[in-house]
């Protein structure tokens, strides 16, 4: 295992991510210094629509990009969208599969399928979490805003500079994160997980959708390359990628405070990569 590599991969990892950062939390401090109150309460009303906020995330998740995912989680911890968005997003984000797959000309043709069903489990996913959610003890999401801005100085700068401070402390969240994540996977070897998901037959979804759920892109890689190589079927491949999220997740746990608002989000995302790729798996074969 070579620390330096390691290292230097999560430090690249980590540095693709600023401009979905820097971007997020600049439009929250444009939308809460200077747009005013009926900007926010159109891009509040059209961020939590249960189906039409669903549908937008889902279609932005598919950028193959994880730092879109880490962006949804602080316009989410922000009030700016609501769970069902944000839940969409996760479920839709590609990382680094659809690139792996462009990368084998046999392989192309199955990029529009991989899309196409995650986009079509994001919205139902995302639809239905933010339902639940509603339908639950309330929760208010301009309250995660103002924690996440108290104490901060905003006030006292311009939103270019608080934007940039806020980037900068995820950013720093993220890389030790990457670098965690890289350490792991070096020990243990992907060879290892390989052959974890390979024997685990028809609960390999439920595997798979574990694997998805690590914080980093290396998680996608290693489930895109054992679609491509055979060892797993679509149906499974497409569980364990609904369930990954990048580093998103990640993010959520850091941004928001509630833990058992987090915790929700993690257990409905696995259950979603799950039972999604255990029916596609029932269905197709």
């Amino acid at each position: 295992m070579d620390i330096t590599e390691i290292i230097t991969d999560a430090l690249l990892d980590s540095l693709k991510l600023l401009p979905f950062l820097y971007a997020a939390f600049f439009l929250i401090e444009f939308i809460e210094h200077k747009a005013g109150d009926k900007l926010a309460a159109a891009l509040e009303k059209a961020g939590r629509s249960d189906i039409g906020g669903a549908a937008v995330g889902a279609a932005l998740g598919c950028v193959p990009q994880c730092g879109f995912s880490a962006a949804a989680a602080n316009l989410y911890a922000g009030g700016i969208v609501g769970a069902g968005t944000l839940m969409a997003v996760f479920i839709s984000t590609s990382d680094e599969a659809v690139p792996v797959l462009l990368a084998q000309p046999e392989l192309i043709g199955t990029v529009w399928r991989l899309l196409a069903a995650k986009m079509v489990i994001a919205v139902i996913g995302g639809a239905i979490f933010g339902f639940l959610m509603k339908a639950a003890a309330g929760h208010s999401d301009k309250e995660h805003f103002d924690e996440m801005c108290t104490d901060c100085g905003c006030g006292d700068h311009g939103i270019w500079y608080s934007a940039l401070r806020h980037t900068g402390e995820i950013f720093f969240f993220i890389l030790l994160v990457n670098l965690f994540m890289g350490l792991v996977i070096g020990f243990a070897g992907e060879d290892r997980v390989s052959a974890f998901l390979d024997g685990m037959g028809i609960f390999a979804p439920f595997a798979a959708a574990l694997a998805g759920l690590i914080p980093n892109c290396a998680s996608s890689v290693v489930i895109t390359q054992l679609y491509a190589g055979g060892s797993i079927s679509f149906g499974t491949a497409v569980g364990g990628l609904c369930s990954g999220a990048g580093v998103g997740l990640a993010v959520l746990f850091r941004v928001n405070k509630n833990v058992r608002e987090n915790i929700i989000f993690l257990v409905y995302l696995y259950a979603v990569g799950a039972i999604s790729g255990l029916i596609m798996n029932m269905i197709w074969g």
